[in-house]
């Protein structure tokens, strides 16, 4: 039997402001297994950002219970949540996040720093995360020194570094040109192929048909759950 990476019950997210209440997640169910790779897609105001910010652990729901590799965190404290968000999930978003003054394999380091880890070992993991990337002629390169398809790779390999229970990417090649596109996700489709959890979330339909499996989200509700055949289409 499948291992559950995540689970969302009933999830429910209502923001309040004053007289003012906007429910962004309506009941939201979702189970992702241990290795699969999802893509979420919605268009502007769909309640995907919200949907991510949770998933993420950067927000907590209003309602319902969020499991993360068995452990409730829908009811941690920021403490607890920066814990895990430090340890068990490997962002990349569209903006690629990296310290300008510092080269690749510093940028990969930083989330072992804040884990405590020594330094030795921390240099020897970024720079074997920067080599499952492909950038390992690349680790003492600065950010303005590579293309935006490598600092892209760069913002992968701190997400492995960790081997975290889940890589969650946000939008990861809004800002990409059509190469550094097909780079970015060719290497996702590597690491999903190497067994990661992957949940994507886009509002390109292009992008979302390189998972295995589309969730689309309208209205804050997840309006469709398909297997993605290979060559992009729904099953």
């Amino acid at each position: 039997m499948s291992t559950a990476v995540v689970e969302l019950d009933a999830i429910r997210k209502t923001y309040r402001g004053g007289s003012l209440e906007f429910e962004a997640l309506r009941g939201i169910d979702i189970r992702i297994d241990q290795g699969e790779y999802v893509a979420v897609i919605g268009p502007s105001g769909s309640g995907k950002s919200t949907l991510m910010n949770i998933l993420g652990c950067l927000d907590i729901p209003t309602e319902g219970t969020y499991h993360l590799g068995g452990e409730d965190v829908s009811t941690m404290s920021e403490a607890q949540l920066a814990h895990v968000r430090n340890r068990r999930i490997g962002f990349v978003f569209q903006q690629f996040h990296l310290l300008t003054s510092l080269p690749a394999w510093r940028n990969v380091e930083l989330p072992l720093i804040y884990a405590g880890t020594g330094r030795a070992e921390r240099r020897s993991r970024a720079v074997r995360a920067l080599e499952r990337v492909g950038l390992g002629d690349r680790i003492d390169h600065r950010p303005g020194e590579l293309s935006g398809g490598q600092q892209q790779r760069v913002a992968v390999a701190r997400a492995l570094v960790t081997e975290p229970d889940m890589i969650l990417a946000d939008e990861p090649t809004g800002n990409l040109d059509s190469a550094s596109t097909d780079a970015v996700l060719g290497l996702l489709d590597e690491l999903h192929r190497a067994g990661r959890t992957i949940v994507l979330i886009t509002h390109e339909h292009e992008v979302a048909a390189r998972a295995e499996r589309n969730l689309v989200i309208r209205d804050g509700q997840i309006t469709a759950d398909t297997l993605v055949a290979s060559g992009g289409a729904a099953v």
